[in-house]
Formats: C-alpha cells, sequence, structure tokens
C-alpha cells in the first residue's frame, strides 16, 4: 500500500490546482452550503465535497472527524472506495477544514467527532460521494471512447471497455466536466468488495515511520512555547506573581497573567518547565472548591438514598418489590476520572494580518476555531484550521466551552497576539486540570419471585451534570440524559423498573469521557444483575437472554458465549459475563480471571461478540474493541482522581494515576456479527462490559462484591 508520508491540507486552492477534478455532492443543505465551500467561495457543482482524484491516480478522501487513533480516516476511505470501485493502494486522507455547512457532523449539526458517530453520521454521505465519483468517471470514459456508459466496467482502480482501459487518473480532467448525478446509483451489499473485509489502516505506515505530523511536531517561525501554571484547587485565582526567579531562566522570555493562570514562555519546552517551576504564585482560593472526594462521597451517597427526578418508570417497583421473595440491594461509588490521552492538550496559533493560523487536533473544528478567532478578534473567515492527528483524547479534547482552544488563544493574546505561540499541557497539567468523568454515586434495589424470576429494579444515580447550562443540553429538559444512560432505555425488560437522578453541584470540570455514563451504568446494571440471577438460581447467560428485548442483543450474547466455550474455567479461575447496549451497538464479553500476585484481579483473556451493524472494517472493529478492554480494564482496576484537604488533586502523572501496562493487557478474542443494519458507534461500545465482567468473575473467584471502584481502593481490600 501506497500510504502517504505526508498529509496534503484540504484547501480551497488544493480542490481547484492542476489537473485532478473533485466530486461534490448535492446534499441536502440548500444554497447555503453552496456559499460556504471551503476557502469561502462558490463552486457550480461542490456544495459538498469529499473525494478528489488527481492526475496521478491518487484518491482523497477528505476526513471530517478527527483522527486520534479511532480509525474514521480509514473507514470513511473505506466507503468512499467500495462505491467508487478503487484499489485500496492508491487511497489517500486529507482532513477537512473548518467549514459546518460542507462538513458538519449529521447527528450534531456542526463539525465535531464524538458519540461514536463517525460511521454512523457518514454511511450514507461517504457512499454517494464515491458512488458519485464512479458514475462521472463512467461518463467520461464513454464519453472519450465513445461507447455507451452501461458497458464501461469499473474494478480496483481501472475502467475499462474491452480492450480499452484507463485509470481514474487519465480521465479525471474529463470526469471533471461531467454533470454530478443527483441520485448515484449505489450498489448492494452483494456488490460490496471492501466494506466487510480487513483492509489495513491508511495512517498506520506514516505513524509508525514518524511522519505523521501531531500538533507537538508543529514548529513556526519565531515561535515560542508556552506552558501554564493552574491554581492547586478548582476555581482558585491569582492574587500575586513573583516571577523574578523565573525571568532568569535562560530561555525564558516572558510571564503573563490569564484568568486560567500563570504563563511562562520561553524558547523551548524545558525552559518553560523549568520557569513555571521557579515561579511564586499567590492564589486566591476564597471562591474554589475546596471539599475532599470523602466529603463529597458522603453528600453524595446521602442524595442518592431519595428518589430524585423521575427518569424512567414502568410498573410500580414499591409494589413489585414488597411482594418479592427475596430481595438485595446495594451502594456503587464511581470516582472521577482523568482521559489522560498519551498526547496532552497543545495547539499552536499563529497570528496574522486579518487572522490566524491555527494548528490542533480538534475534535470540534468549527467551535474551537471560532474561539480562537473570537478571543484574538478576528473574523472567523480570517481563520485556518490545520488540523492535526490527536495522540487520543477519550473525550478530552471536546469541551463544551471550548476550553483547550480559549486557554491558548489567551495566552497568545497575552504575548501580543504577533507571535506565533506553541501552548502545551504538561502530564501534571492534564492530570489535575479536571473536566474529569464524574464522581458518581448509584443506589440499587432489586427482587425476585419464589420462581427465581426478576420482578423489578429501583435505582438512583446522584452525581454531576457537565451537560446542564451547555449547547448539548436541552434547557427545559427536567434531568440529564447522560447521567443515566443505559440505565433508560435499557436491553432488558423488567415487569417494573424506576430510574431516578440526582444532580449534585460540584467545582470541579467534568465531561464525558469515553462511554459517558454506560461506563458506571452498565457496571451497575450487570453486576446487580449478577446477583439477583444468583438469588433466583438462575444462569447468568439464559437469565438474561430471557430478558432481552430484541434478537440481536440475543444473538449478541449466545455468540460470546459459543466464543468462549461457556463459563467454565479451569481450577483457579473463573469467568464471568457482562452484556450493553450503547451508541447503538450490542456488545458482550466473558473475562477469565485468577488471583494476582497484587490480590487483584489478573484478567487471562477476554472473548467478545460485537453487533455494529454493517461491520465496515472489522479490522478496525477489533482494534477498537481491543482498546476499549484495555482502556476501560485499566481504569476499572486502578485509576482515580481524589481531592484531599482543600480540594487538591492529589495525582499528578501515571506514577500516581495508574494506567494497564503491557503486560497486563489480555488476549482478547473477538467475533463481529455479520449485520446488514446500518453501521453504529464502535469507539466506545467496547468499554462498558469489560468491569462488570471482570467483578461478575472475581465474585465467583473470591466471593467479593466489588461495589466501590477501582478494585485497588482501600475499601475493596
Amino acid at each position: 500500500m501506497n500510504a502517504p508520508t505526508k498529509i496534503p491540507v484540504a484547501s480551497r486552492r488544493d480542490f481547484l490546482a492542476g489537473s485532478g477534478f473533485v466530486i461534490g455532492l448535492a446534499l441536502p443543505m440548500g444554497k447555503a452550503a453552496a456559499k460556504a465551500a471551503p476557502g469561502g467561495e462558490v463552486t457550480p457543482f461542490a456544495p459538498n465535497a469529499f473525494v478528489r482524484i488527481a492526475s496521478d491516480n491518487t484518491v482523497t478522501v477528505i476526513v471530517k472527524h478527527v483522527e486520534f487513533g479511532q480509525g474514521p480516516a480509514t473507514g470513511l476511505s473505506t466507503i468512499v472506495a467500495d462505491e467508487l470501485d478503487a484499489d485500496w493502494d492508491q487511497m489517500r486522507i486529507a482532513f477537512a477544514p473548518a467549514n459546518d455547512p460542507l462538513y458538519k457532523n449529521l447527528a450534531f449539526g456542526t463539525m465535531g467527532t464524538g458519540g461514536s458517530t463517525a460511521m454512523s453520521n457518514s454511511w450514507m454521505q461517504m457512499r454517494n460521494a464515491g458512488a458519485s465519483a464512479r458514475a462521472m468517471l463512467v461518463a467520461a470514459a464513454a464519453k472519450t471512447w465513445g461507447v455507451p456508459a452501461a458497458e464501461v466496467k469499473v474494478a480496483k482502480g481501472v475502467v475499462s471497455h474491452g480492450a480499452k482501459k484507463a485509470s481514474f487518473g487519465e480521465l479525471a480532467a474529463t470526469a471533471a466536466t461531467m454533470p454530478v448525478p443527483e441520485k448515484p446509483t449505489l450498489k448492494t451489499p452483494a456488490q460490496w468488495t471492501l466494506i466487510g473485509r480487513d483492509t489495513p489502516k491508511l495512517d498506520s505506515l506514516v505513524k509508525t515511520n514518524g511522519t505523521a505530523q501531531f500538533t507537538m511536531d508543529v514548529q513556526r517561525p519565531g515561535m515560542v512555547v508556552s506552558v501554564i501554571e493552574h491554581a492547586p484547587a478548582f476555581g482558585g485565582t491569582v492574587a500575586k506573581v513573583d516571577d523574578a526567579a523565573a525571568l532568569a531562566i535562560p530561555g525564558v522570555v516572558a510571564v503573563k497573567t490569564i484568568p486560567q493562570g500563570v504563563v511562562v514562555y520561553a524558547k523551548d519546552t524545558f525552559a518553560a518547565m523549568k520557569g513555571r517551576a521557579a515561579l511564586k504564585v499567590d492564589w486566591d482560593l476564597s471562591k474554589a472548591e475546596t471539599r475532599s472526594t470523602d466529603t463529597m462521597v458522603k453528600q453524595y451517597v446521602a442524595a442518592a438514598a431519595t428518589p430524585g427526578v423521575e427518569c424512567e418508570a414502568e410498573g410500580n417497583v414499591a409494589t413489585a418489590l414488597a411482594a418479592a421473595a427475596k430481595r438485595i440491594e446495594a451502594t456503587y461509588v464511581f470516582p472521577f476520572l482523568a482521559h489522560a490521552p498519551m498526547e496532552t492538550m497543545d495547539a499552536v496559533i499563529e497570528p496574522r494580518a486579518g487572522g490566524a493560523d491555527f494548528y490542533a487536533g480538534s475534535q470540534f473544528q468549527v467551535g474551537d476555531t471560532t474561539a480562537v478567532s473570537k478571543v484574538l478578534g478576528v473574523p472567523f473567515e480570517g481563520m485556518t484550521l490545520h488540523e492535526q492527528y490527536a495522540g487520543g483524547s477519550f473525550g478530552r479534547r471536546a469541551t463544551p466551552d471550548m476550553g483547550n482552544a480559549v486557554e491558548a488563544a489567551m495566552a497568545t493574546k497575552a504575548f501580543g497576539g504577533t507571535t506565533p505561540v506553541k501552548h502545551v499541557w504538561t502530564r501534571e497539567n492534564d492530570i489535575r486540570g479536571g473536566r474529569y468523568r464524574p464522581l458518581i454515586v448509584h443506589t440499587i434495589k432489586g427482587g425476585v419471585d419464589a420462581k427465581g424470576k426478576i420482578v423489578g429494579l429501583d435505582a438512583v444515580v446522584a452525581g454531576q451534570s457537565f451537560m446542564r447550562g451547555t449547547g448539548f443540553f436541552n434547557p427545559s429538559a427536567k434531568f440529564d440524559e447522560a447521567m443515566v444512560e443505559g440505565l433508560t432505555g435499557s436491553a432488558y425488560a423488567f415487569p417494573a423498573i424506576r430510574v431516578g437522578a440526582n444532580e449534585l453541584k460540584n467545582g470541579v470540570p467534568t465531561l464525558w469521557w469515553r462511554s459517558v455514563g454506560n461506563t458506571h451504568t452498565a457496571y451497575v446494571m450487570e453486576t446487580f444483575l449478577d446477583r439477583l440471577f444468583e438469588l433466583g438460581k438462575q444462569d447468568p447467560i439464559t437469565g438474561r437472554i430471557a430478558i432481552m428485548k430484541d434478537d440481536r442483543a440475543k444473538a449478541v450474547l449466545k455468540r460470546v458465549a459459543e466464543l468462549a466455550g461457556g463459563l467454565s474455567a479451569k481450577s483457579g479461575r473463573a469467568r464471568g459475563v457482562a452484556f450493553h447496549k450503547s451508541f447503538g451497538s450490542y456488545v458482550a464479553q466473558i473475562a477469565e480471571v485468577s488471583v494476582g500476585a497484587d490480590k487483584l484481579p489478573r484478567v487471562h483473556k477476554v472473548w467478545a461478540a460485537v453487533d455494529c451493524g454493517v461491520p465496515i472494517n472489522p479490522n478496525v472493529i477489533r482494534a477498537q474493541i481491543e482498546g476499549g478492554v484495555g482502556f476501560g480494564l485499566g481504569h476499572a482496576l486502578y485509576a482515580e482522581i481524589t481531592l484531599g484537604e482543600g480540594g487538591v488533586v492529589q495525582q499528578s502523572n501515571f506514577d500516581t494515576y495508574r494506567s494497564l501496562r503491557m503486560g497486563e493487557m489480555p488476549a482478547v478474542e473477538v467475533a463481529i456479527i455479520n449485520s446488514t443494519a446500518n453501521p453504529t458507534g464502535i469507539g466506545e461500545p467496547g468499554l462498558p462490559p469489560i468491569a462488570p465482567a471482570v467483578a461478575n468473575a472475581w465474585r465467583k473467584l473470591t466471593g467479593k462484591v466489588v461495589t466501590r471502584l477501582p478494585f485497588a481502593h482501600s475499601e475493596n481490600a
């Protein structure tokens, strides 16, 4: 595969330069879309543009989602290449410019990557893009050869009619003159040649040979590097700064105060960090969040003991539980969690007359670019986003208030607004800087009848809403759906169920974290169900299947049981099962566990079955399931952010915020259901089932019921 060694920027000039041609799509966006073509100019047939075919025979797919390892660049290219009948070796990718009318996420209404929506919102868009391009190439060949278009064939990047053959590149110039089909003919599933088959990721080569450019790699003439000192407690502000020692550090060029903290500017990152360490800052913590985690947990537990706002209800839970033959209840505590992506937050902003160049692995391209333009006081039209690869996110780069971009822009403006500034968050900034998965407490009650069947569930979630007050929250809504997702709309049918929510105020900045509310609701549902099945003397697999609402859920659970050979394990080990539906996808996992040397679960193998609709690229799907297992397992076993006295975060780096290590990664075997449903999410659904699967195995093995995560928490000893 001829993977690109340099990713071209998808500018207006790129679209129009040379002898290649651009495929535009007349998607239902109307005149507004046409007016907002890349570069702000109107193109005659390109209200939307995703495919570029150059005279050198390369096919470039314009990717509207940030690529941070989850695979949208390859997934979107797979869809286009299949409908186009391109050869995989000729496929290239380029990141889209910040342009909502052309490149918005159809699920969000603005450019953005999240909620595992990349494939689902782009599915038909990319199919139409590829099919349109194919039709125009066929029309070009028919005109060139003087033959009926219906007799022209396309396969693996070659257009042919009998003995006549041409590459895409040879036909590009003529194809550019062909009319864009309003309703291109799409392939049937039986005609797909790439969709559903393993194809290598298009960005693997550049990421392994070091030529892929991340924001940290960006260098601009005259650029300075800035790092920031944040307040020790959330909500604190700067009272007084003594920067004499910092300015004496060789390479340090300035120290400025902005609302987010004190910024040190230097000729390089090391000098900036040394300068920051030399700062003497007095903080005003009069309005800061100073409660400790222990204090918060007590308050949350008290709140979860009350009914809260009713989010979902069916049947009479109180009556059902009162009549139950056996009942159990539990209180679960989930900690603050940091995203801790491998590449910390960073951005490069280079001001220029009338605007600025903005370099970032942006998860909200238009939102971040708009935020920078507002801080700098320049028009959005004067901004150019240079989208970069990003080294992970898990939600961290998508802040509703565009906080990362705002801070970088303020640091740039404070330095004078004329010099390029690379603003870098250190690992300590990232771990201590908040935007965590919220602290959450659940209470849940359930019971079974004399025959062992579940009669009802009563669950209450107490936590902090990071959605309320943002553009992502319906102001008329009575509760935050993200807090209870997975409990509400469950894949299971119960005779009676009630889900309540209590929103609590908290000064700790929080954010969606990979799989969002499903990270805790799946754990509560799946571990509590296991205990109810045991109470009712039911098998955990057949018991789940008996109460599942739809056949796709049942098929996934049956498939994972078949893959693993059931729940029996050899001596000294135990197997646990869990299932969860999230982001439209169904995932079931079985984990085989023993007692590790540290007295924590040692997970040897995980079997997973997944139905995420049409499996566009199984290679990417398996990678996402494996990644979800590793990410979820590390956080379930070891990770938590805690606030100590005065609200100070007690963790600072990977030595105190423990992740899963290479030697602890279990073997993962994945079975993918060959579904015909439209594609759904895959970036996040692999995570929720792993923690409860391990917990269920752990309870079977040791008898311990783990209701406070992580497993390493002292209460679980």
